[in-house]
């Protein structure tokens, strides 16, 4: 049978595990939105090949197209590589959250000190997600240099 403080342990475990539990919800949101920029770039990827691949049937691939699909793959590549970065330090993040809600439960079933370790585990997460952050900031600045510099249209 539970008694009482069993039961106001769990309670407050659970208090204390709900904000964690909202950020875990905002970082997946956040993984949502990298995961979409990511399929378009790669989508990018797939119509610049296409394009390439048409122009050398065509026999239209003259030498300044190729440094244009060229320059253009360098830069989807790039992109591509910024926001699989932005990913992983949104999943590290997620990892890190879930650690301190499981942090918080073992501490009270175990008996251990556990703000040390929950203050760590917290502040490297939100490193983690201010790098995610920027990492994302950043695809969106050379997306918007891209539009801005725009000379000729390339798929």
């Amino acid at each position: 049978m539970i008694n009482i403080n069993e039961v106001n342990s769990i309670s407050s475990m659970i208090q204390l595990s709900v904000a964690p539990v909202f950020l875990l919800a905002g970082v997946a949101g956040l993984l949502n939105v990298f995961t979409s920029k990511l399929v378009r770039i790669i989508d990018k990827v797939d119509r610049l090949d296409k394009f390439e691949n048409e122009k050398k049937e065509q026999g239209k691939m003259d030498d300044e197209l190729r440094e244009m699909i060229k320059a253009r793959r360098n830069f989807l590549t790039m992109r591509m590589n910024n926001t699989n970065r932005a990913i992983f330090f949104g999943t590290t993040t997620g990892l890190l959250v879930a650690l301190v809600i499981i942090t918080i439960f073992l501490s009270s079933f175990f008996h251990f000190e556990h703000t040390f370790l929950i203050a760590n585990l917290f502040i490297l997460a939100m490193g983690s997600l201010v790098a995610s952050l920027v990492l994302f900031l950043k695809e969106l600045f050379y997306t918007t240099k891209f539009v801005n510099n725009k000379e000729s249209y390339i798929p």
